[in-house]
C-alpha cells in the first residue's frame, strides 16, 4: 500500500475526531475547513515515508491550522468594553453601515459610550455579535443562552445604541448643546 493510499484511509477514519479536536479550538463554522486543509496539507508533504506516526501527526497538524486561525482571526471574548482604542481598532473593519458612520473621534466616543451604557449581558451579545462578527448559535454556545434570548440581546443593543446615537446627533447638531451621559435611558448591571 502507498504512502498516499495510507495518509488517505487514516484521514478517512480520523475526520470526525480530528473534526472534535478542532471543535474545541475555532468556531463552528470553521471546522470542516480546517478538516479538509488538514487532507490538503498531508497530500502536499512530498516524503511522507519519514513521518513515523503519521495519525499524531495529522491530529497536530489539525490543531496548528486551528491555532493559526485563531491568531489570524485574532479572536478575544470581551467581558467589558473600557479599551476605546481596541475596541476602535476592532470595528474599523466592520463593514456594518450603522458603524461606518462612527469615524470621527467624537461620533465613536459616543458610540462607545452607546456600548458601555448597555446591560451587561445585552453588551457581551451585542460585542460578540457587532465586533467579532459571531453568528447567534456561536454566541448561544459560548454565553450559554439560548439563541431567541441572543437575538433578543442583539435587537435591543441595536436599538438602544441607535437612539442613543441619534439622540447626540441631535444635540450636538443643535445650537445650545448640553451632552447628557445617559441619552438612551440605557443602565450598568
Amino acid at each position: 500500500m502507498s504512502n498516499d493510499t495510507l495518509f488517505y484511509k487514516i484521514y478517512l477514519a480520523s475526520r470526525k475526531s480530528i473534526s472534535r479536536v478542532v471543535s474545541r479550538i475555532v468556531p463552528p463554522d470553521e471546522i470542516e475547513d480546517i478538516v479538509q486543509e488538514t487532507y490538503v496539507r498531508i497530500c502536499q508533504i512530498e516524503n511522507k515515508e519519514h513521518i513515523t506516526s503519521p495519525k499524531s501527526f495529522m491530529y497536530r497538524t489539525a490543531r496548528n491550522l486551528a491555532l493559526d486561525y485563531l491568531k489570524q482571526a485574532n479572536v478575544k471574548l470581551v467581558d467589558r468594553v473600557d479599551d476605546i482604542q481596541t475596541l476602535e481598532y476592532l470595528l474599523s473593519s466592520d463593514s456594518d453601515e450603522m458603524y461606518e458612520n462612527t469615524l470621527t473621534s467624537n461620533e465613536f466616543s459616543y458610540f462607545c459610550e452607546a456600548v458601555r451604557q448597555l446591560p451587561t449581558q445585552c453588551r457581551k451579545v451585542f460585542v460578540l455579535k457587532k465586533v467579532y462578527g459571531y453568528s447567534q448559535r456561536e454566541i448561544a454556545a459560548q454565553l450559554n443562552l439560548s439563541e431567541s434570548t441572543v437575538e433578543k440581546h442583539i435587537s435591543t443593543g441595536m436599538k438602544r445604541s441607535t437612539l442613543f446615537m441619534r439622540n447626540i446627533n441631535k444635540q450636538v447638531n443643535s445650537p445650545s448643546s448640553s451632552l447628557s451621559p445617559n441619552i438612551a435611558g440605557g443602565t450598568h448591571e
